[in-house]
């Protein structure tokens, strides 16, 4: 399974460049599954919908089901939250998985940086990121590709992955 991150700090454009990076690489023809890793509670069921009714009641697990999609809810309840390692073999198969977040993951990343945000680049304590998409100036001694530069962001990544 051919995975690579998008990782940086808060509000380093890291959604908007896993957006654009899944409509550059499927619209290439590839298959693209994504893994969003949220370190706040999250919730993407609401409050009076029958399928947030049901978990509220005690259900361990619910399957909301439709014409369109299908979205499986665990409630963890107590239990520890799952690795990525345990989470990935869940998905169906695909040419490639973009995974935003998991900084400390072993995957190779590439790490969204703004300079605006006076930040250091994360890629100085972690080398598990491979390039660094930057809007402003950064040091460091990786590849430094422009966070604005889509199909150069994928270029680098489907090379990385050898797709």
């Amino acid at each position: 399974m051919r995975i690579y991150g998008v990782t940086g700090w808060k509000n380093a454009g890291k959604t908007t460049l896993m957006e654009r990076l899944v409509a550059e690489i499927t619209g290439r023809g590839f298959t693209v599954s994504a893994v969003k890793h949220a370190h706040h509670d999250t919730d993407v069921d609401q409050p009076g919908r029958d399928s947030y009714r049901h978990r509220v009641a005690g259900a361990g697990q619910v399957l909301l089901a439709s014409p369109r999609r299908w979205a499986l809810m665990t409630e963890l309840r107590d239990a520890r939250e799952p690795t990525l390692e345990e989470l990935l073999p869940r998905l169906d198969p695909v040419d490639l998985i973009l995974i935003e977040g998991y900084k400390r993951a072993p995957h190779p990343k590439v790490e969204a940086f703004r300079a605006v945000n006076g930040k250091p680049p994360l890629s100085a304590d972690n080398d598990t990121i491979r390039a660094v998409a930057a809007l402003g100036e950064v040091q460091t001694d990786l590849p430094v590709l422009d966070l604005d530069d889509v199909a150069s962001v994928a270029d680098f990544i489907l090379r990385e992955v050898g797709l």
